[in-house]
């Protein structure tokens, strides 16, 4: 299984693996495909910097890239002390209130606490892209449209290939005019933030709008070699898989995620706003529906939303209690029975994808 995609990124087989975690994306490159690193959990450029040169010493000089968060609408820029005045009283009282009748107890003393997420705004974005490109990425990407053209420009002059996100054909026609080499078809499947369109519809109507010369990646949905031998038929250059590395064994996490993880149907994911105040697919859970109540209030926009709910994440995460852990995951996680390495997932995604190949070119 090779496109010309593997030629343009420097790696053995098609397949693009996102996850916030470097220990996956290094094995994702060391297996042959291209290991992105999601930054938006950054907030300090040092700790990212720190990230990145250990990932450039653990790749085996393979490639890797980093997947940046620059919304098209620029979000209102401050300090999360500045920010967190914009939060309305009623908002906090109801997080509070949630916590308490969920049972959710208040961290421990030596328990982490995060500020929150700033990694949606553009000035941290543009520290991301800062400390990356002086590093050895091979692709950046940016989840919410093209990067701004300066960007672009920046990583094109440091010979990096610059991915975008799409969940709508015109989307895709723009981010190709905005200088983009590669786009990302996500489907209403993935997890994350992610469209309205599913990737079966999605990823022809990508495939046509941008013509032949444009790699495109699918994704949403896409957790099996015949899924991926699917998404080739339909056009795609390859893939882009996220939900499925957060079941493997490099992914480190609290025993209450892994467990909700895989215990979830296919059926158990909610497309919501609550957790960045973009839509984005969560695991559906407890803590998911008591912001479905008629009683909760509106999402609030992209950062208040996520450093409302920041410090109620810390305590959900670290409850033990599986039923409330928030986590963005996709309809794949159905798949996701058991703990298994990297290296492992992709091998029998690549020796599916081929058998499947090999059967359907036989019906030719």
């Amino acid at each position: 299984m090779r496109t010309d995609l593997c030629d343009l990124l420097g790696i053995d087989v098609p397949i693009v693996g996102f996850s916030p975690s470097e220990h996956v994306v290094a094995a994702i490159s060391r297996a042959g495909g291209l290991g992105v690193l999601g930054c938006v959990r950054f907030n300090d450029g040092d700790e990212l910097d720190r990230v990145l040169t250990w990932l450039d010493s653990e790749v085996d000089g393979r490639p890797y890239g980093v997947d940046v968060v620059m919304p098209g609408r620029v979000p209102t820029e401050g300090t999360p002390a500045d920010l967190g005045k914009l939060i309305p009283d009623g908002h906090r009282d109801f997080v509070e209130r949630t916590l308490l009748r969920l049972g959710v107890p208040p961290l421990g003393v030596d328990e982490p606490r995060r500020a929150g997420v700033l990694g949606w705004l553009h000035s941290v974005a543009r520290t991301h892209v800062d400390v990356a490109l002086t590093h050895r990425p091979r692709l950046i990407a940016n989840a919410l449209g093209p990067p701004p053209p300066d960007v672009i420009d920046r990583a094109h002059a440091h010979g990096l290939a610059v991915a975008a996100l799409a969940g709508r054909a015109d989307h895709a026609r723009s981010h190709l005019a905005g200088g983009v080499d590669i786009v990302v078809a996500q489907g209403y499947e993935a997890g994350g933030h992610t469209g309205e369109i599913a990737s079966m519809v999605l990823v022809p109507e990508v495939v046509d709008a941008v013509g032949a010369d444009v790699p495109v990646l699918a994704a949403g949905g896409i957790g099996s070699g015949r899924q991926i031998a699917a998404a080739l038929a339909l056009g795609a250059r390859g893939v882009w898989m996220g939900s499925v590395w957060l079941g493997t064994a490099e992914y480190q996490t609290t025993e209450a995620l892994r467990q909700a993880l895989l215990d979830a149907r296919s059926s158990d994911t909610v497309r919501t706003r609550i957790y960045t105040g973009k839509p984005a697919r969560l695991l559906r859970n407890r803590w998911t529906e008591a912001w479905a109540d008629e009683s909760a209030p509106s999402p609030l926009p992209m950062p208040l939303q996520n450093l409302l709910v920041s410090g109620a994440h810390d305590r959900l995460m670290e409850s033990g209690d599986p039923t409330v852990v928030p986590m963005p995951v996709g309809q794949i996680v159905g798949r996701m029975n058991e703990v298994r390495p990297v290296a492992a997932v992709l091998a029998d995604l690549v020796t599916e994808a081929d058998e499947t190949l090999a059967r359907l070119g036989k019906m030719a």
